[in-house]
């Protein structure tokens, strides 16, 4: 059997391409969001963007039954705190940076005026008097390749401005995705590729569609509050990252089963939505689309959490894609679950319904 035409062709491939190698750490997503809402426009009807940077591109704008599938656009990093007179600068985690990696690897500090570079330091083993000593808030630096405070200051750089890693994007034996923001800039490419697929298949939806790329997920899942608000939608379907939990060191005992090129992760918990669910994973019986399940005994510490729990209630259910190495340099993802996901989501539009019945009883 031949296989299925790819949904990423070279424009595709070329807009994900910029979009990932484009740093928007928490805080300063507007690079980003550019090249997203650049990408977007020539599928909507109109868009929208708030005061803190979060974009919503809509379909339908004037329909009273309103659609939300939403990402968020942010990438962790970290920010200028402290510097020395010798000119090391000590660094603060803005969301969930991993001390553990940063070592040896080199960054961006993104000044007023521009990029300025610089190395995480770390002692030779030779010479650290704890041979395992780990890296920590209170250790952890950054070198420049200067010798005072002064020569920091004079190139631009103070406190608060923000520090991202210097890599780029690429592709492992033409099936992984590697690189750092996949968390959770797949989830804005994704989404777009869904309002990509309605416009060329001429597609009409019965309700409005609002497609949300939403600012600092990573500090507490701000924007998206935000936008619930301002948009007062009726459904909410989220897509994000989840942990391939099949690699080494992880416990599937403690957390669960979920695998690269296994499908789309659908999460079960109380804040999503049991018939939103269903109908999603109908969907994808109906469509052939693999799926796998995990379960959020509270929250699920995405964005659905926040749509789920604002304005009375609104059903939410949240479709993963399973990732390596989260909060890393070397996220990994599966190109058949990227395009898995895209399915999934555009085939549950096409199903869904405006009368649909939400209410348990």
């Amino acid at each position: 059997m031949a296989k299925a035409k790819s949904l990423i062709g070279s424009d595709e491939f070329d807009f994900l391409t910029r979009y990932l190698n484009n740093p928007s750490p928490v805080g300063h997503e507007s690079g980003g969001q550019k090249i997203w809402l650049d990408y977007i426009k020539p599928y909507c009807d109109k868009h929208m963007v708030d005061a803190y940077g979060s974009v919503a591109a809509i379909i339908n704008p004037q329909a009273k039954f309103k659609v939300v599938i939403e990402a968020h656009a942010d990438e962790i990093g970290w920010g200028v705190h402290y510097i020395t007179k010798e000119g090391f600068i000590y660094p603060m985690r803005i969301g969930g940076s991993d001390y553990m990696i940063a070592p040896s690897k080199k960054v961006n500090i993104h000044t007023r005026d521009g990029i300025r570079k610089a190395v995480f330091g770390w002692p030779a083993i030779h010479t650290r008097h704890e041979k395992n000593e780990s890296p920590t808030a209170s250790n952890i630096f950054l070198d420049a390749g200067v010798s005072s405070k002064e020569e920091v200051e004079a190139m631009g750089i103070r406190v608060g401005d923000p520090i991202t890693f210097d890599d780029e994007f690429s592709v492992l034996h033409d099936t992984y995705y590697v690189g750092r923001a996949l968390d959770n800039r797949l989830g804005g490419f994704v989404i777009a590729q869904v309002a990509r697929l309605l416009h060329e298949k001429k597609k009409k939806l019965p309700f409005g569609l609002y497609i949300v790329n939403a600012v600092q997920e990573e500090v507490g899942l701000r924007g998206a509050q935000m936008m619930v608000h301002t948009i007062q939608p009726d459904i909410a379907i989220i897509t994000d990252v989840t942990h391939d939990t099949t690699t080494p060191m992880i416990n599937k005992v403690v957390e669960g089963e979920v695998k690269c090129g296994g499908g789309p992760s659908l999460t079960i918990g109380p804040a999503v939505h049991r018939k939103l669910f269903q109908l999603i994973e109908d969907t994808a019986a109906a469509k052939s689309i693999a799926i796998q399940r995990e379960v959020a005994g509270r929250g699920t510490g995405t964005d659905t959490d926040s749509f789920a729990y604002a304005n009375g209630g609104v059903p939410s259910a949240l479709i993963s894609l399973p990732l390596r190495y989260m909060h890393t340099t070397v996220e990994m993802a599966h190109r058949d679950d990227v395009e898995n996901v895209i399915k999934l989501i555009y085939e549950t539009l096409l199903a869904l319904k405006p009368d649909f019945k939400f209410h348990y009883l």
